[in-house]
């Protein structure tokens, strides 16, 4: 999809889109990224920690939503801004469903003179948000 300034008002809402990430994403993403803390891909390690079981790196997270607006512009140069807290984990299941997170944004601001736009990201698992103050600024044609 490819947004145009002029076609986005504030206050509206981007079309929310599930990904799926399973333990095989998490040994992928531990590859690239060099983060092998075993909190990521061994559930014996992760519960003798006090953790509900091998859980996504918060990074990763943020990379999905990051790629979330990307396919939502268009174009991933068009992201000039983008920051996120983490707030909750998301417990991956050693299974072939693996865990779901829900991706939703809505524009908060615009700036016609930079012809960027504000966007308030939300990501969900379980019900419960996973990030949190997650805003990106776009430059759309």
């Amino acid at each position: 999809m490819s947004v145009k300034f002029d076609d986005i008002s504030v206050g509206e809402e981007l079309p929310p889109a599930d990904v799926t990430v399973t333990r095989a994403d998490l040994i992928r993403y531990a590859g690239a990224s060099g983060d092998f803390n075993v909190i990521h891909w061994n559930e014996r390690v992760a519960t003798s920690v006090g953790l509900p079981g091998v859980i996504a790196h918060g990074m990763y997270t943020m990379a999905l939503g990051g790629q979330y607006v990307s396919e939502w512009a268009g174009d991933a140069g068009a992201v000039v801004e983008y920051g996120t807290r983490f707030t909750n984990l998301v417990p991956v299941p050693d299974d072939e469903a693996g865990a779901t997170i829900t991706y939703s944004g809505k524009i908060t601001k615009t700036d016609e003179a930079a012809r960027t736009v504000t966007l308030t990201l939300t990501a969900l698992h379980g019900g419960q948000k996973v990030l949190g103050k997650a805003i990106a600024v776009v430059r759309l044609p």
